[in-house]
């Protein structure tokens, strides 16, 4: 009796994979076992960039309520330190927009906690 070997099954699996595969530069995107390491050093690349997103934002509001603050005399630590000392309840993502695209309002918060 011959073996069973689930072809369809197996063909659906490599066929999932060379469609996440689709659009790579060269044997990446035909040749299965070129493709498969491909596609999972992308998927744990694209695991990374999601936990690295956060930090990279973080660190970017950082940077512009420093900038902000620091037109108003104040370091970031100093503005952040009355921030909490005040009990404002504005996170890094709503005061960084109000540093960049709201100035006169940054302003109204800086002269609240000095």
């Amino acid at each position: 009796m011959p073996r069973a070997k689930n072809a369809v099954a197996s063909r659906a699996r490599r066929k999932s994979t060379m469609k996440l595969a689709k659009g790579y530069f060269g044997r990446r995107k035909n040749v299965w076992t070129v493709a498969k390491n491909a596609v999972e050093k992308g998927l744990v690349y694209a695991y990374q960039g999601r936990k690295q997103k956060k930090r990279t934002f973080r660190a970017l509001w950082i940077q512009r309520i420093n900038a902000g603050a620091r037109q108003h005399g104040m370091s970031y630590s100093q503005f952040m330190g009355k921030v909490n000392a005040k009990g404002l309840q504005l996170n890094r993502k709503v005061l960084a927009d109000l540093a960049m695209n709201h100035p006169e309002a940054f302003k109204a918060i800086v002269d609240q906690v000095k």
